[in-house]
């Protein structure tokens, strides 16, 4: 049963009449708020604490900095960073200078991170040097030619020897050795940025400020192109939102999933600067005992995270520790929110675990349960103001309430599309602007959709993308594999894991050898954790291999 397009965005959408954008550009946002909330704390990290002034100030002399060397409107930048003071800085500084941001995982193989460098264009990197070696294999086939290297502690004002613990727990192991030339330190940038004149470029809402990279909804890696009015646009429209619970005074938000991560991005960096709310930089959230620690040190307002964080919290002893009387706002998003965990947490903190969902082409929200219900109902919400999710057939036709079909979005926080793929761009939009997510799910009369499957083959785990071509690939290389097939398999605590089914030309190929082989070009929550050797594998006529099949045996 189909319905008619108006008819049916009537119950979807939050506020149809936008208000008018605050100003041109993301970089002119934070220049008003640190203007505005200039004595308060922007960022803590390890007990440092940025106030708004200084984050203003140093951002400036990283943009500076920048066009001394010839980087300007339109350049790409690089950040291979973990939640550290220096990401903000360098973050914030590159955008004034009018810089479009490649966010590249800390995590990622050489093979990943010369990718992603040789598709974007990047120029320059920012680096912590725990990865400089990382880079140092992979340079010469990429277009970077200006390396600022940071170390842990460059941002922290703690003596050394107390900073060495900090490193030895954070590292848990030596730093690679490593060799790149001209490269220079990022307190070396910042003293030059000071010493120089900046001049502010024209951006506008229409300027990229990202090129965010993502599987997409086919599972070919790809930069979903995020303007500056679509990171403004998703701001203004979570203000909407959260304004209804989050009070007009001293906040504070836990930000343990990775700023280079879309949705930390928005919801964890960009929002509380624009309400000036102090944000707690997580620089190891796998370290479980050491964040109950920190979060027990400040009076937590909002948290945010993906089930498996929430899980473990919950599982530990010294969790029911902390003092959650402030704690207003908890988010959960890039994987599914379980119900158990969901009951537990708000049986602990008194707060509900509300549930949302987004896409990095998105940026990244869409859509939200309200924040002012409490019992958790297994939904993704509702759409954000000026959001319309639709439910559509494979023509795009618009389907009756409760019946499954593909999820669709529009609004002004969708991209504009996939950088350099414009065949990519045409296929995922439908005629009329709606962005096809490649999930399957369906609308109640309520208004609330709920997803049901993914349309595509990728493998949730821990809240990222991973998809089965990108596995396959990295496994075929093995001299000793004939065919491989990835799939997704449920596992209780990562929501999934990768589980691949090869065949072997060889039968000294064991468990052991292809995992070791996995993890010199995948990073860890791509490595398979299940293998499966078999004779064959099912396939269609023309030679396909059906993954369906492996799924269901």
């Amino acid at each position: 049963m189909k319905k008619d397009l108006k008819q049916a965005s009537h119950r979807t959408s939050g506020i149809l009449d936008f208000e008018p954008l605050p100003c041109s550009s993301l970089s002119e946002h934070l220049e008003q708020c640190c203007d505005k909330y200039q004595h308060k704390t922007a960022f803590i990290n390890f007990a440092t604490k940025l106030s708004f002034a200084q984050l203003e100030k140093k951002s400036r002399d990283f943009a500076a900095w920048l066009q001394s060397q010839g980087i300007g409107k339109d350049a790409r930048v690089a950040l291979m960073l973990p939640n550290l003071i220096q990401f903000p800085i360098a973050l914030f500084g590159a955008l004034r200078a009018g810089c479009t941001i490649v966010n590249c995982s800390p995590l990622f193989s050489a093979r990943e991170l010369e990718a992603q460098l040789i598709d974007s264009g990047a120029e320059v990197i920012i680096i912590l040097e725990n990865f400089a070696a990382t880079l140092e294999s992979c340079l010469h086939r990429t277009n970077i030619r200006i390396i600022v290297t940071t170390q842990l502690g460059d941002q922290l004002s703690f003596p050394r020897n107390h900073l060495s613990n900090i490193s030895n727990r954070f590292i848990k192991k030596s730093i690679p050795a490593w060799k790149l030339d001209h490269n220079i330190g990022f307190n070396d940038v910042l003293k030059l940025g000071a010493r120089l004149a900046f001049n502010p470029p024209n951006i506008c809402c229409d300027d990229i400020a990202f090129l965010q990279y993502t599987g997409g909804t086919t599972g070919i890696s790809k930069a979903a192109m995020l303007s500056h009015g679509n990171l403004l646009s998703n701001m203004l429209q979570m203000n909407e939102f959260f304004d209804k619970v989050i009070q007009k005074n001293e906040q504070l938000i836990v930000t343990a999933l990775p700023l280079y991560h879309i949705f930390a991005l928005t919801v964890n960096c960009f929002w509380p600067i624009n309400r000036g709310i102090a944000n707690l930089l997580i620089t190891n959230a796998k370290d479980i005992k050491a964040l109950i620690h920190t979060m027990r040190q400040y009076p937590i307002s909002i948290i945010t995270g993906v089930n498996t964080l929430f899980n473990a919290l919950l599982n530990h002893t010294d969790f029911n520790k902390i003092d959650f009387s402030n704690l207003k706002i908890t988010l959960g998003g890039g994987m599914a929110v379980q119900k158990n965990v969901a009951e537990k947490w708000l049986n602990l903190t008194g707060c509900p675990l509300n549930q949302g969902y987004g896409l990095t082409e998105t940026s990244p929200v869409a859509s939200v349960n309200p924040l002012e219900h409490r019992q958790f109902n297994g939904s993704i919400g509702l759409p954000i103001p000026c959001t319309t999710l639709s439910i559509r057939d494979e023509n795009g036709n618009i389907l009756a309430r409760d019946e499954v079909g593909e999820i669709c979005i529009q609004g002004p926080q969708v991209m504009k599309g996939y950088w350099n793929r414009n065949d990519e761009t045409k296929s995922v939009f439908h005629k009329d602007g709606a962005l096809r997510t490649g999930d399957l799910g369906f609308m109640n009369s309520d208004g609330y959709t709920t997803i049901i499957d993914r349309k595509k083959d990728m493998i949730l785990v821990s809240g990222y993308n991973v998809y089965p071509n990108e596995i396959e690939d990295v496994i075929a290389q093995h001299p000793w594999v004939v065919e491989v097939a990835a799939i997704g398999v449920a596992h209780k605590f990562a929501g999934e894991v990768v589980k691949v089914f090869v065949v072997r030309k060889d039968d000294r190929l064991d468990k052991r050898e292809l995992i070791a082989h996995c993890r010199k070009y995948l990073v860890s929550h791509k490595v398979p954790r299940r293998i499966e050797f078999r004779d064959d594998l099912p396939k269609t006529n023309v030679g396909k291999i059906l993954r369906r099949e492996l799924k269901e045996n």
